[in-house]
């Protein structure tokens, strides 16, 4: 796992979850702290690792800031390009830290913001079976999605004052995998900016904590006995 992370352990006994959490660019591990803090609080027994991007930030050489990909001359054009050249890395960085933490699939959340955001959301689109949750704050996707990622529920937060990122890419995102079928919720809240917002944390906990994604109601439907009984008048209309 990437030695450059802000690691927090359960204080007794083996993790039940894990968060890693991806910052924006030109920010580092260490500033996402707050929200890794407040994941603790709220999940004791998870395992949270805040990543550092592998590359300085090349908008202010020798400062302390990290980046997944450069952003110096970035358009919609070559955006896709770039986030696929980092793929890779983030992919391994992620699959590196379950076997770190002996943490499966299913019980893996990918945290991220901003650029962050956008790594999570299209690693879930290129790798079969990262991650059971992307929760992605303020971010996008490089490209419209053409599937949706099996298995993984997808929860998108934004500002609707974003003007670094305007929030209609987390509308266009969450409709196109809507239609898609995927398992997605999406909340706007207004008054908020490109910022990762404690309404928008507490959103989020609120998301993970009350959405049961679709294959937790696939496989309590697996396991249900089938009871023989007669319909009733409502049902048959």
């Amino acid at each position: 796992m990437n030695t450059n992370a802000l690691v927090r352990r359960p204080d007794t006994g083996p993790p039940d979850l894990l968060f890693l959490v991806f910052h924006g660019v030109g920010s580092n591990a260490a500033q996402m702290g707050g929200l890794a803090t407040r994941l603790a609080a709220e999940y004791p027994q998870a395992a949270i690792a805040s990543i550092d991007g592998p590359e300085p930030f090349d908008g202010a050489p020798g400062g302390a800031g990290r980046q997944w990909f450069s952003v110096q001359g970035v358009t919609e054009d070559n955006r896709p390009a770039r986030v696929a050249g980092a793929l890779p890395r983030f992919i391994a960085a992620v699959r590196a830290a379950q076997q770190h933490f002996g943490m499966s699939v299913p019980c893996t959340a990918l945290v991220g913001f901003s650029q962050g955001a956008i790594m999570a959301l299209e690693a879930v689109q290129a790798e079969p079976a990262l991650a059971g949750r992307v929760i992605a704050f303020s971010g996008r996707h490089a490209t419209a999605p053409q599937h949706a990622p099996q298995d993984t529920t997808v929860h998108l937060l934004h500002g609707l004052d974003d003007r670094v990122m305007p929030a209609g890419t987390t509308i266009d995102s969450a409709e196109r995998l809507v239609a898609l079928g995927g398992d997605v919720t999406a909340d706007v809240l207004p008054g908020i900016g490109h910022e990762l917002h404690p309404r928008l944390v507490e959103r989020a906990i609120e998301q993970l904590r009350s959405f049961l994604p679709k294959r937790v109601w696939r496989a309590a439907l697996g396991e249900a006995p089938v009871l023989a009984r007669a319909a009733s008048s409502t049902e048959l209309g």
